[in-house]
């Protein structure tokens, strides 16, 4: 297993990253909530990982802190939770918003994301209950000061913002309507799309 790549940033195109690890390009997915953090193209970070393989492929995914990889492990147990709907939560919300819905049983959160259904929310508000205790504690320092987010490179932000959005499952429409809400005016991809995700999750 791999726990975690340091490497120098060659590309950003959310959900994915590609990173330089001494000469070998790794492909990673990672939620919106990592590349916030994420410094610009051409520097040096480190995410950890979680490796999930598959018939067709071997796909890494990326995290910036360990709450939001445990709670990425703990989704892709439940039944009917994949990869791609796990990162989709993890970029509508953090898990310390995450835990807050849970024990709130705020499901109306929840369904406002792509792919999940009432069916799937109540599983989630289930299944999730006793491990929303860690969620939470592990959560008030997960995030940074907005200077250290670093900006997405993409010539057109709001461009950038639609595609990222659409590659978390929202339909082009849906994604483009999200956007225009938001004024971005001077505003980097990575604020487009977090302002965008925050004004449909409500939390």
């Amino acid at each position: 297993m791999i726990g975690f790549l340091r490497g120098k940033i060659a590309k950003k195109q959310p959900p994915l990253l590609l990173l330089d690890v001494q000469g070998v390009g790794y492909e990673v997915e990672a939620p919106m909530s990592t590349f916030y953090l994420l410094p610009d193209v051409g520097e040096v970070t480190q995410v950890l990982t979680h490796l999930i393989i598959r018939e067709d492929a071997h796909i890494l995914f990326a995290f910036a802190v360990e709450s939001e990889r445990q709670l990425f492990r703990s989704l892709i147990k439940i039944s009917g939770v994949g990869a791609k709907l796990a990162l989709t939560i993890l970029s509508g919300m953090s898990s310390s918003e995450f835990a807050h819905c849970i024990q709130q049983k705020n499901t109306a959160a929840l369904v406002r994301l792509p792919g999940i259904g009432k069916k799937t929310a109540e599983r989630l508000m289930v299944e999730m209950q006793d491990k929303v205790p860690l969620l939470a504690d592990s959560g008030s320092a997960e995030m940074t000061p907005m200077a250290m987010a670093g900006q997405l490179a993409a010539c057109s932000p709001v461009q950038d913002a639609v595609s990222a959005l659409e590659a978390l499952g929202y339909k082009a429409q849906d994604a483009d309507k999200m956007v225009r809400a938001v004024n971005a005016d001077g505003l980097a991809s990575d604020e487009i799309i977090r302002q965008a995700l925050r004004a449909v999750s409500g939390v």
